[in-house]
């Protein structure tokens, strides 16, 4: 059984952007010794000003803890108040529980992290992009939900439908850092 694994290596990105970051991911399926831990681990980078698209972790709370650069970030709850809106910077640590909606956006010098996941195959869903959860849902939900048009509707699940959870600066015409 496997004990180590780089996720520092580029090459090995599960989400990739060239010109907004990547993400690595490593759980139980690629390292089957964190099973035994219950624990998987996620790696960062953001490149300037790029956006982490709002998401939420679906089964584990979060340790995040910041390895270089800065971000500013915000944590919205299940009730739509929001637990934090702050500046993170190298060497501080942050908690997102489960189910807690959260959006990063490096600072001018880019943003590196790891978190740390309280479960060995745990899940993330996107809030916006190809894959989202607004994507997912019928236009009249989406309709009745929120009290929108039909237009705005469309416009909500299908204006990020290029990109996934990785935001680049240039094309965040009508997206904000916020959840």
């Amino acid at each position: 059984m496997r004990l180590k694994q780089n996720i520092a290596n580029p090459t090995r990105a599960d989400i990739y952007s060239e010109k907004g970051g990547r993400i690595t991911s490593l759980n139980s399926q690629k390292l089957p010794i964190l099973s035994y831990l219950q624990m998987s681990a996620e790696r960062g980078v953001l490149y300037q000003n790029s956006l982490l698209a709002p998401h939420w972790n679906l089964n584990a709370h979060s340790v995040i803890y910041v390895t270089r650069g800065s971000c500013r970030c915000q944590i919205v709850g299940s009730q739509g108040r929001q637990v934090f809106n702050g500046q993170l910077n190298q060497g501080q640590m942050l908690v997102v529980p489960q189910n807690f909606a959260v959006v990063k956006q490096a600072g001018n010098e880019g943003f590196e992290w790891v978190s740390f996941k309280t479960n060995d195959n745990a899940m993330t869903s996107p809030l916006v992009g190809k894959t989202s959860v607004l994507r997912a849902m019928p236009v009249s939900v989406l309709m009745n939900a929120y009290q929108i048009s039909r237009e705005e509707a469309n416009r909500l699940k299908y204006n990020r439908q290029e990109e996934t959870m990785i935001l680049t600066p240039g094309s965040r015409s009508q997206v904000r850092a916020s959840a």
